[in-house]
């Protein structure tokens, strides 16, 4: 699906998902990423939405965003209770999320300057 916003040319946004890519600015992203309003991270380790754990959290953390959002898939999955419970006690606000929600989400919290970072899985 193509996502069209209008914003901060400087953001980065999604501007398109499906078929196994996420497609951020003229790229094609067809492994998992991290993606804040300022950085885009393709080298992140987490193998799929349900296998995260602590360790794949720490690039998220070291982002600084407030609000985290996992993305994958077409159905509604969940992480791991040590993740939620890692992130309530950092105070980081996490919400898991088919791809296309994350990918929508993300680019209006992004458009809206707020401390976002997205952990997404094409």
């Amino acid at each position: 699906m193509r996502l069209l916003l209008d914003s901060n040319s400087r953001l980065n946004l999604v501007r398109g998902y499906g078929n196994g890519e996420i497609v951020v600015g003229e790229q094609r992203i067809t492994r998992p990423l991290i993606i804040t309003p300022l950085q885009l991270h393709l080298d992140w380790g987490a193998a799929s939405l349900p296998a995260v754990r602590e360790p794949d959290l720490q690039a998220l953390f070291d982002t600084g965003a407030q609000i985290i959002l996992l993305g994958a898939g077409d159905t509604q999955l969940f992480a791991h209770a040590e993740v939620r419970a890692i992130c309530r006690a950092r105070g980081i606000a996490l919400e898991c999320m088919t791809l296309g929600a994350a990918c929508r989400t993300y680019n209006i919290l992004a458009s809206e300057e707020r401390p976002v970072a997205a952990g997404l899985f094409p």
